[in-house]
């Protein structure tokens, strides 16, 4: 089993070659820390190699997708060079892991999706979101730059205007929202999310394996092409976690209250 060293994502095989991977963290609505950050990232390779997977389905359990970042590694982040660079490569894995897999993914998006949570779900080939859940990208609120999958997906699915609007101030939308945008395929009531998107994996599964997965690379081009754009992104963001901003921004994340960084002091 190419899967029994994960601790944070658990493994179930369904007809056809469909792999349902779970981000099983409830207790924290799914948030990343250091373990389930590495696991999503190095996941990718191994549903690539694994000759008994054909579509991965991805989903959260309980409530959330992922709610992105644990706030405690955010913290454990913040001026620590080392941290930093780790992450930078790290997260660098996980956008071109996704992005180079040989085999479909499916994301089903059932509840809030932000940090790690939104890269999985929107970088996914077919993303079919709950219409109540909420998405979205909030560095800037956090005070770092947008770089670990933004630059790279969102002004390709919701065009520049939009991706500006929510990158720049960090705003949620919602599922039906995102739908509208075309930043996912599918917006469903909740309970019937998980279920149509193994429907999507099944068809995928028994389709034409080799046509199915030369049209993903094909379409994945845009995305590389973007990788430079991507890579300056990601440095900026890691760059950001040196900086006085991002304590303020856990900081006033703890206590609850708008934050005042310094960068923007009188």
């Amino acid at each position: 089993m190419p899967f029994e060293d994960y601790h944070q994502l658990t493994f179930t095989r369904r007809d056809h070659g469909v792999l349902l991977i779970t981000i099983d963290r409830p207790d924290k609505y799914n948030a990343a820390d250091e373990e389930l950050h590495g696991e999503l990232a190095r996941v990718w390779r191994e549903v690539s190699a694994d000759p008994a997977t054909r579509v991965a389905v991805i989903t959260g359990a309980g409530k959330a997708f992922s709610a992105g970042g644990d706030l405690a590694m955010v913290e454990r982040m913040a001026g620590d060079y080392d941290r930093v660079q780790h992450m930078l490569r790290e997260m660098s894995d996980l956008v071109y892991n996704i992005v180079d897999c040989d085999k479909p993914i499916v994301s089903a998006i059932n509840g809030v999706a932000v940090g790690a949570g939104v890269v999985v779900a929107l970088l996914a080939d077919i993303a079919i979101a709950a219409e109540d859940a909420k998405l979205g990208d909030g560095h800037v609120k956090l005070g770092v730059a947008a770089g670990d999958h933004a630059a790279i997906i969102w002004p390709l699915l919701a065009g520049m205007a939009k991706a500006r609007y929510y990158l720049l101030t960090g705003d949620m939308l919602t599922g039906a929202e995102a739908e509208r945008l075309g930043m996912v395929a599918k917006a469903l009531p909740r309970d019937q999310v998980l279920d149509e998107a193994l429907r999507v994996a099944d068809r995928l599964a028994t389709g034409s394996q080799q046509a199915i997965r030369l049209t993903k690379r094909a379409l994945n081009n845009w995305l590389r092409a973007a990788g430079p754009t991507f890579d300056q992104s990601a440095a900026y963001e890691m760059l950001t976690f040196l900086g006085p901003d991002v304590v303020e921004g856990y900081t006033a994340l703890r206590e609850k209250r708008e934050p005042r960084f310094p960068s923007a002091a009188d």
